[in-house]
C-alpha cells in the first residue's frame, strides 16, 4: 500500500493523492523519507561488500606471500650456501 500511495504521490502530487487515500500528507512524506533513506543505505552497504571482498582477497594474497617468504627464509637458514 505504501509504495502505491508513493507511486500516486509522485504522479499526482502529495497532497491529491493523500485526499484520495484518505491520508494526512504528512504520513506520505514521513513514507517518502523511509523509502530514500532505505535506498541510500542499500546503496552505501553495497559499496561497502565490494570494498570488504576486495580487502579479503588482498589479505589472501599476503598471508600467501608471507607464508612462501617464511618457508623460503627456513630453507636458506637451513642451506647457508
Amino acid at each position: 500500500f505504501k509504495a502505491e500511495a508513493l507511486r500516486l504521490a509522485g504522479k499526482i502530487g502529495v497532497a491529491k493523492a493523500a485526499r484520495e487515500l484518505g491520508l494526512h500528507g504528512a504520513q506520505i512524506y514521513q513514507w517518502r523519507a523511509a523509502a530514500e533513506k532505505k535506498a541510500g543505505t542499500t546503496e552505501r552497504e553495497s559499496t561497502l561488500a565490494t570494498e570488504n571482498a576486495k580487502l579479503k582477497r588482498e589479505l589472501a594474497e599476503m598471508k600467501m606471500e608471507v607464508d612462501f617468504l617464511k618457508k623460503a627464509a627456513a630453507y636458506f637458514a637451513k642451506n647457508p650456501k
